[in-house]
């Protein structure tokens, strides 16, 4: 998992100074930790849990779940209007990448 979030944290941050989205950036830094010396960024939450995802009815949940965290937060009022979510897609919108949809 540590693989995933190294590789792909450097793609997210490459992307997002490619296309000069300093607002996001600026988010991702105030979030690292202050211990943390090793990154200007904090891309992924510390920590792994994996789950097995073993139906459709799991998998719909777990992205239900991760849709839903935007409107937690109180930065949406739903999950669609979270510009980075792949929520849009599955309300048939289009995302800012495109996805593999799972259902």
């Amino acid at each position: 998992m540590s693989s995933f979030k190294s590789f792909t944290a450097r793609q997210i941050i490459e992307a997002l100074e490619n296309a000069n989205a300093d607002s996001t950036l600026e988010r991702l830094r105030f979030v690292k930790r202050l211990h943390k010396s090793d990154r200007v960024y904090q891309v992924w939450q510390e920590g792994a849990h994996a789950e097995l995802v073993w139906s459709e009815k799991v998998m719909r949940q777990k992205l239900d779940y991760i849709h839903h965290n935007p409107v937690k937060r109180g930065y949406v009022d739903i999950g669609e209007h979270w510009r980075y979510s792949s929520a849009r897609d599955y309300e048939g919108q289009r995302g800012l990448i495109d996805i593999q949809r799972w259902y």
